[in-house]
């Protein structure tokens, strides 16, 4: 609702100066080719014209988000609202009531071939849609007539914009013009994200709409306690009682700016919720940014690895007591044995996990920059098989050195690292211009997934270790097209993995498997291994509240420490 004397108020400045009506001067600005930061609800969005390429191509170079998909957001058009969706999109029925919902998410969907310029989303068959969620955005859209990119107001990694001389300052290089209101936005949020993954669209980010979002615990916490979180894709959670309240995306904690945002969300967490914690819970890797901040919280702190809290999120949807089997691939993440964890197999369940199977361990050159640059994770493979590399470096013989000697090359048996080393080796991606680039890449060039068998798995010293080392062999195959080693790869990973889980259930008696892990944000290779593991009669858990990817840390940081004596969990009946 407005009210010409009490507002909202729009005023629109741009390059040319302000407008008097700030809502045709925005629309002629869109339809002239220029980049708008329009004020939403929970922040500011970018937005131009998807079909100007000009436009997109100074997005681009202006936020420095050279290859990144950009989200588009569609006017209302048809009986059903999504005929302006459908010229640029195929929505199946699931993707459409979603994209419907009060909520209206970014929901990923199959891409019409050739209806969008290429530098929407490059390389990839899917891109990101959202309906309006606000009059202003209704009003807007309807008076444009078309689609247009609405990408998050901010620079790249960084929380969403809110403040009106803020955005001006700090992206005003990127907009040619300004729509602002004089609304307050006194929580931050950014939009939600959706992903159609083992058949139902699932969260890959909570934001507008979702979050806060409130959780029943089935266990009564001792006393009230915050978790701080991962460092990528943070959200913080709040537990008392028999609640927890996840907050909405932070994002990655590599700036000032997202650290002091960091801070503010804890804070104000507990003052909507009037609850005050007692403890904090961070992960335990020392050198994170939510980790640093527990330790100067002044509360008492608790730790808790990665993987366990990847794994105790799970038992929020999933509380049926007894034990299971969960797979827990990603990145990395600090294990319990000091080396970089991402390729693991958990049994048992909250506060008692045990690692049963594992990958392979390699030495990645360059440590943490091997996430930004695949090539590395490559090298890394033929390095440790003792192959001549492929990706060749002027410092090759530094490089070299470093990773014999361990200087800057921890141990990682991170699976997140073998898909950029297959993306790498397949020649998609040597360096990524976004997170998760390569995987990505990887997927959208596979075919259709062939039968295939699963990397050796042996046992040493009682635990189960896949050995990837056919990975390199399997990629330079010159016998066989991108697409089928791109689906090779994919078979062969899920059949590694019902491998294990067979495995498994022969030495534990565990029939119930859980998936966790921004790895599983893979479609392919999710949608393939639950397909075998239900075939092989087991109980698949994948979640569908939560995201599967870190954005679930806090929630899994809390109940993992809860589950230990330190904290005193009161069981329900």
């Amino acid at each position: 609702m407005a009210c010409a004397a009490c507002g909202p108020r729009l005023t629109f400045h741009g390059n040319t100066g302000d407008g008097e009506d700030p809502l045709s001067s925005t629309v002629d600005a869109l339809r002239a080719g220029a980049i708008v930061a329009i004020k939403g609800v929970g922040g500011y969005h970018l937005v131009c014209d998807a079909t100007n390429a000009d436009a997109l191509a100074a997005l681009r170079a202006r936020k420095q988000r050279p290859g990144k998909p950009l989200a588009l957001m569609a006017p209302l058009a048809g009986d059903d609202g999504l005929d302006a969706v459908r010229t640029v999109a195929s929505p199946d029925r699931e993707q459409s009531a979603l994209l419907l919902t009060p909520e209206r998410p970014i929901v990923l969907l199959p891409a019409r071939a050739g209806a969008l310029p290429e530098a929407v989303a490059p390389g990839l068959s899917e891109v990101g849609v959202m309906l309006p969620y606000s009059p202003l955005h209704h009003l807007l859209l309807d008076s444009f007539g078309g689609v247009v990119v609405a990408t998050s107001g901010n620079l790249s990694g960084e929380p969403v914009l809110t403040d009106a001389r803020q955005v001006e300052q700090r992206i005003g290089h990127v907009a040619d013009a300004f729509l602002h209101h004089d609304r307050p936005i006194v929580r931050p949020a950014d939009d939600s994200v959706y992903r159609s993954v083992g058949g139902r669209p699932r969260p890959m980010r909570l934001g507008r709409g979702a979050a806060p979002l409130e959780i029943d615990l089935p266990f009564e916490l001792a006393a009230p306690v915050v978790a701080a979180g991962s460092h990528m894709k943070n959200t913080v959670a709040l537990g008392w009682g028999r609640r927890l309240v996840l907050s909405p995306h932070i994002g990655d904690l590599d700036s000032a700016r997202s650290l002091a945002v960091h801070r503010q969300v804890i804070a104000d967490l507990q003052s909507l919720y009037r609850v005050e914690a007692r403890s904090c819970v961070c992960d335990a890797h020392p050198d994170y940014g939510s980790s640093r901040w527990a330790e100067r919280s002044g509360l008492e702190v608790a730790t808790v690895f990665h993987h366990h809290a990847h794994a105790s999120a799970l038992a929020i949807e999933f509380p049926e007591p007894g034990p299971w089997l969960v797979f827990a691939w990603d990145g990395v993440g600090l294990g319990d044995d000091g080396t970089l964890w991402g390729g693991e197999t958990l049994y048992g369940g909250p506060g008692a996990w045990t690692r049963v199977a594992t990958f392979r361990s390699f030495r990645l050159p360059g440590g943490e920059r091997a996430a930004r640059e695949p090539w590395r994770s490559a090298l890394a493979l033929a390095w440790e098989l003792d192959r001549a590399p492929r990706a060749r470096t002027r410092d090759m013989r530094v490089l070299k050195l470093a990773w014999e000697t361990g200087i800057n090359a921890p141990s990682t048996s991170a699976v997140g690292r073998i898909f950029d080393a297959a993306a790498s080796l397949a020649g998609l991606v040597h360096t990524a211009r976004y997170e998760g680039e390569a995987p990505m890449r990887l997927e959208q060039s596979s075919g259709p997934l062939p039968d295939a068998p699963s990397f050796p798995v042996t046992e040493r010293d009682g635990m189960l270790v896949a050995d990837w080392g056919e990975l390199l062999d399997d990629m330079a195959s010159a016998d066989a097209t991108l697409a089928a080693r791109a689906a090779r790869f994919h078979s062969r990973m899920a059949s590694t993995l019902l491998c294990i889980a067979e495995s498994s259930r022969e030495r534990l008696g565990v029939n119930r498997v859980g998936l966790c892990g921004g790895v599983f944000q893979n479609r392919l290779l999710t949608d393939r291994a639950i397909e075998r593991l239900e075939a092989g009669g087991f109980e698949v858990c994948l979640p569908s509240l939560l995201p599967v990817n870190d954005a679930s840390i806090a929630a899994g940081q809390i109940v993992e420490h809860a589950f230990t004596a330190s904290c005193g969990v009161e069981r329900s009946p």
